[in-house]
């Protein structure tokens, strides 16, 4: 067994094993009761899973950086399965420029450019469902369909092979953990969905307008250089459609085990955002990241040493009661604006404000039709080693007079 090599307490628990993924709370609540920091001997990683030390961490870009990978692999000694990411696994200087661009893309202008367009593709979607009957399952019809409709259409893909995007975005996050059954699991694949997303951030096969357009026109006007523009597209890709689907099934799965809140939000659509956020707070679909020590960092009363890698708890801290009262409630009186589930600091989410939007607009579609939703069975979660997701949620509702 290794031993950390400054005293901490040390836990022997896999954050990556099955039973884990299927119910991550209790180790959640022994890393916080644990201490500020623990050890994890499995993957000779230090741990955070208070609020404190969690957020500390995410904001310290200069000494726990991003630049060795955001996983388990160091990139510093370890090859990387594809290209970094310009914006997750890089740091300034080379972080700033990408990021520059990638904020106005996904700006307030984009967003309410494409608002009138989301709500009435919302309407449409939430009618379909509807039409069918009153018993659906909410994971597939309305978490994965709307995502995968609206967010394609606003970066200019294509129609065709959209369906890559979701198995291309699991292995993704699979592959922030350790190289276990998951990521074998999509590994015969890989090269096949890497090759078709990297074909469609070429500049010929976008649409001349959207998201996808607008990084190769920065490009043109040397914001960025042009070889970084494929690989912001391929960013937006990645990160853009997994987590916001598996953040709709969190907050819908939310609402059917929480009758009284649905009923809040019939009353005040206005709600339809804090919803989106206190999910992602309470579910936190993005569970974990790594960083890697520049330097030896104190966290809490634990010496960090030197080019070490330390394992964040996102969800750990989102459940903290040292920064939440009853942390394990979903309630929309709460304010969740300060959690951590899009990250924080400089690597913060960037695409989280339209995230929020596709959201909004479904659950304000969804709230105008349903008086009541609850589950129709059990819901079955997808593992992965980074993201807490729903495979299936069987949903019933009564529908609005």
């Amino acid at each position: 067994m290794t031993t950390p090599t400054t005293p901490c307490p040390v836990i022997v628990g896999d954050p990556f094993d099955g039973a884990v993924l299927e119910d991550p709370l209790p180790l959640h609540a022994e890393l916080r009761d644990a201490g500020p920091v623990a050890f994890l001997p499995e993957y000779d990683v230090y741990a955070v899973a208070r609020y404190e030390q969690v957020r500390a961490a995410l904001t310290d870009w200069q000494r726990l950086q991003s630049a060795a990978g955001v996983g388990l692999a160091n990139f510093h000694t370890e090859k990387p399965w594809r290209r970094p990411s310009l914006l997750l696994e890089a740091d300034p200087p080379h972080h700033d420029a990408p990021r520059r661009v990638l904020s106005k893309v996904l700006g307030p202008r984009a967003l309410r450019r494409l608002r009138e367009q989301w709500v009435a593709d919302a309407d449409e979607l939430v009618d379909q469902v509807l039409a069918r009957g009153t018993r659906f399952d909410g994971a597939v019809e309305l978490s994965r369909a709307f995502p995968l409709r609206v967010f394609p259409d606003a970066v200019g893909l294509p129609v065709a092979g959209r369906e890559n995007l979701l198995p291309y975005g699991d292995h993704a996050f699979n592959a922030f953990g350790p190289n276990n059954a998951l990521v074998a699991k999509g590994a015969p694949r890989v090269k096949e969905l890497s090759d078709w997303v990297g074909e469609q951030c070429r500049r010929e096969v976008l649409a001349s307008e959207g998201f996808g357009a607008e990084i190769w026109a920065a490009a043109d006007r040397g914001d960025i250089l042009p070889e970084q523009a494929p690989l912001i597209v391929r960013s937006l890709l990645t990160a853009g459609v997994d987590t916001t689907v598996h953040a709709i099934s969190a907050v819908l799965h939310a609402f059917a085990t929480h009758p009284d809140q649905w009923a809040r939000l019939r009353d005040d659509p206005g709600l339809a955002r804090v919803a989106f956020d206190e999910a992602v707070r309470w579910e936190s679909p993005v569970q974990t990241f790594f960083r890697t020590t520049t330097t030896q960092v104190a966290l809490g009363d634990v010496q960090i040493p030197q080019g070490h890698k330390v394992l964040m708890f996102l969800a750990a801290a989102n459940r903290d009661p040292r920064r939440w009262d009853d942390p394990d409630d979903f309630d929309l009186s709460r304010d969740p604006s300060g959690h951590v589930g899009f990250g924080m600091g400089l690597h913060q989410c960037v695409g989280q404000h339209v995230a929020r939007l596709e959201s909004e607009v479904l659950l304000t579609a969804l709230a105008r039709r349903i008086e009541s939703v609850e589950l129709d069975g059990a819901p079955v979660r997808h593992h992965n080693n980074t993201l807490r997701a729903w495979e299936s949620v069987p949903l019933r509702v009564r529908l609005a007079h």
